[in-house]
């Protein structure tokens, strides 16, 4: 399908397919459609997560699906410089997408298991890890098209940049950066994100700087109160976006984000029921708003 083609104009309704070669640890080739290795909050199933959804930084700075090319490869396994890669090429359009132009995106991750263990890409410690498991790793992105933002439905644009409808093939050249540390530990998670993303306008001749980032832990009291159900899993996190625009401050946009959760693990992450509450407050020059609200959500997650 085009570009500026919606979701559901999409013949293919697979979002994700792969064929992985993979016959050394240290070095291997995946070929697909999936979301790209950038971040662990993107990249975590939507059934895996700590709270009914990702944070607002999620909107932002996901990457998301890409058709491409990727080397990946894990090494020094199980020591203290226990490290895994990913470099990959994309078409840089979103999933199901065609390429318009001769320009990819261009992606790396960095990820070193600091503690020699490979931590999993899932949110909470509902495993109860039995050794002390960490990763601290760092990313990167860089393309040019019309995109300024990419979901579930492909290319699309963040408030104040042209849409990918009517934007130029090559208007907008994007970097992004990523930093992020998760923990785990008997019960214990400690996952953040710190990311940096450079768009510049070529027609409007702007470039702009958004931050974004946030902080969520959780822990399961019974393995310090004997009174608190096993199940239960207690949950906070913050979350902050910066979009200033260079061109019209009138187009600034920040918001944070509060959150506390209670989980009730009945198998796991298959069975879960999750109670979440959030403050959060938006300073939105683009739709003239300033304001704060309170947002309740529960959510029975049952996977099969």
């Amino acid at each position: 399908r085009d570009p500026d083609s919606s979701a559901v104009a999409s013949s293919a309704r697979v979002i994700d397919w792969r064929i992985d070669l993979a016959k050394w640890d240290w070095g291997g080739l995946r070929v697909g459609q999936w979301k790209i290795d950038m971040n662990r909050e993107r990249v975590d199933s939507s059934g895996r997560q700590q709270f009914v959804e990702r944070s607002i930084v999620n909107r932002v700075f996901t990457i998301d699906r890409q058709v491409g090319v990727q080397l990946r490869g894990h090494l020094f396994k199980e020591t203290r410089a226990d490290l895994r890669y990913y470099i990959g090429a994309f078409n840089g359009e979103g999933r199901g997408v065609r390429n318009i132009d001769e320009d990819m995106m261009y992606s790396g991750r960095l990820q070193w298991n600091f503690m020699g263990r490979d931590l999993a890409w899932r949110q909470t410690d509902v495993e109860y890890t039995d050794k002390p498991t960490g990763s601290l790793a760092l990313g990167g992105m860089t393309t040019n098209g019309p995109c300024t933002r990419w979901s579930s439905s492909a290319c699309g644009n963040l408030d104040g940049f042209t849409s990918p409808i009517v934007a130029e093939s090559d208007q907008f050249k994007v970097e992004q950066t990523v930093q992020e540390f998760a923990f785990k530990y008997r019960g214990l998670s400690i996952q953040q994100e710190y990311h940096r993303k450079f768009i510049t306008d070529r027609v409007v001749g702007s470039k702009n700087d958004l931050t974004g980032g946030y902080f969520q832990t959780g822990y399961f009291f019974n393995n310090l109160i004997a009174a608190v159900p096993a199940p239960l899993e207690l949950a906070a996190r913050y979350a902050f976006v910066e979009e200033p625009n260079e061109v019209d401050r009138t187009l600034d946009n920040e918001r944070e984000e509060y959150t506390l959760a209670a989980n009730w693990f009945f198998s796991g992450h298959n069975n879960k029921l999750t109670l979440d509450y959030s403050y959060l407050t938006l300073d939105d020059r683009f739709a003239g708003m300033s304001d704060n609200g309170k947002r309740i959500r529960l959510q029975w997650d049952v996977s099969f």
